[in-house]
């Protein structure tokens, strides 16, 4: 589905440090240099799920697929970026990309890594990127209304497009993000168009120092009390912990590290989940003896349309579909087993699937 959450922050917070750790498919350059990642990296993330593993236990299939989601590292933003200033028009159409962010924020104190708002203050770093954003969104709605105030004379039916923009500009110039405003199905498309910033869903990392990645720290807390009205999760970690845990290629290494730091698991499985649940999605699976594979799907599609996430054949010829749920699957043991007890389903095109079903489609070829 190649949806993607953007990392972003100012320059030398550790997000290259941390698209290090998440990404398997790519490595981005982390140096103390302002304009280190100039060009945004892409990585592929692998989203754990300790369901895909005990599905194969049971099929004993050739092979595991975990689904996955884009994970877009996106260089430092700087104060001024809305107007150009270090690269900005760039950095945030880059943003503007993405359909949600991972903000990262500094949580520590280290004198050998160039900072240059001066002492650490992770509120108003993160109100330095949130002005930024705001005021290229306050650029593009101001845009939209004049060219909408001259339309409005040809067709009034724009009257209630006009009143939303206007809702959104009073709103950004009080310095508040887009997404905090409720709009219905109908007043959310006047601003669709625009791919606002500020609209989009956000979740915080606090990178802190190695002492506090269990607790937290004055920083963190700082940060967990500005962020508190948002309805924003907030992950605790240490960026360059976890990129040593995902550095390991052995299994055996890694549970002997995490246990030397007390880590019951990595701080970006977590983080994965919690970038997986900010887009809205959720994971079906299939399992069969070639492989045992996970997909991703928005919350509230429906049968035909996860069928079309395999192949756009199984969406347009889409019959029926077999459904067992993840529980079931586990409890009896099999497909067979499910089906003996009356456990596996047959839905129509009307069926909403659910988180963890377990599913096969009979489809017409075209």
């Amino acid at each position: 589905m190649a949806l993607q959450a953007g990392i972003v922050g100012l320059p030398n917070v550790g997000k290259s440090t941390l698209f290090n750790a998440v990404s398997n498919s790519a490595k981005a350059e982390a140096s103390n240099y302002r304009f280190c990642t100039i060009d945004p990296n892409i990585g592929l993330v692998d989203v754990p799920d300790p369901r895909l593993n005990k599905l194969a236990e049971l099929v004993n299939p050739a092979r595991i697929v975990p689904t996955q989601i884009e994970i877009v590292d996106i260089a430092g933003l700087v104060r001024g970026a809305s107007k150009g200033e270090g690269l900005g028009n760039k950095f945030l159409a880059n943003i503007r990309e993405v359909d949600a962010i991972i903000h990262v924020v500094r949580c520590f104190e280290d004198e050998n890594i160039l900072r240059d708002e001066g002492p650490v203050n992770p509120v108003s770093d993160k109100e330095i990127i949130d002005i930024e954003l705001q005021l290229k969104d306050l650029e593009s709605v101001v845009k939209k209304i004049q060219r909408t105030e001259k339309q409005i004379k040809l067709d009034p039916k724009l009257k209630v497009e006009l009143e939303v923009l206007i809702k959104c500009k009073d709103h950004l110039e009080k310095g508040k993000s887009i997404r905090e405003l409720v709009f219905d199905k109908e007043q959310k498309t006047a601003i669709t168009d625009l791919f606002l910033l500020t609209d989009k869903p956000v979740l915080y990392v606090a990178n802190v120092d190695e002492a506090s990645m269990h607790t937290g720290n004055k920083y963190s807390d700082a940060l967990l009390e500005a962020v508190k009205n948002e309805k924003a999760e907030v992950i605790i970690m240490n960026n360059n912990i976890e990129a040593q845990i995902a550095e390991m290629d052995n299994l055996e290494d890694r549970l002997l590290f995490m246990e030397e730091y007390q880590m019951k698991e990595p701080a970006l499985d977590r983080l994965i989940h919690s970038a997986y649940k900010l887009l809205d999605l959720h994971t079906y699976f299939t399992a069969g003896p070639l492989e045992v594979r996970a997909w991703t799907i928005h919350e509230g599609w429906k049968a035909p349309q996860a069928a079309g996430v395999i192949h756009t054949d199984f969406e347009k010829g889409f019959i029926k579909a077999e459904v067992i749920s993840y529980d079931d699957f586990i409890k009896y043991g099999s497909e067979a087993a499910c089906r003996e007890v009356g456990r596996l389903r047959i839905e129509g095109k009307e069926y909403v699937v659910k988180d963890g079903d377990v599913m096969h489609f009979r489809f017409s070829p075209s």
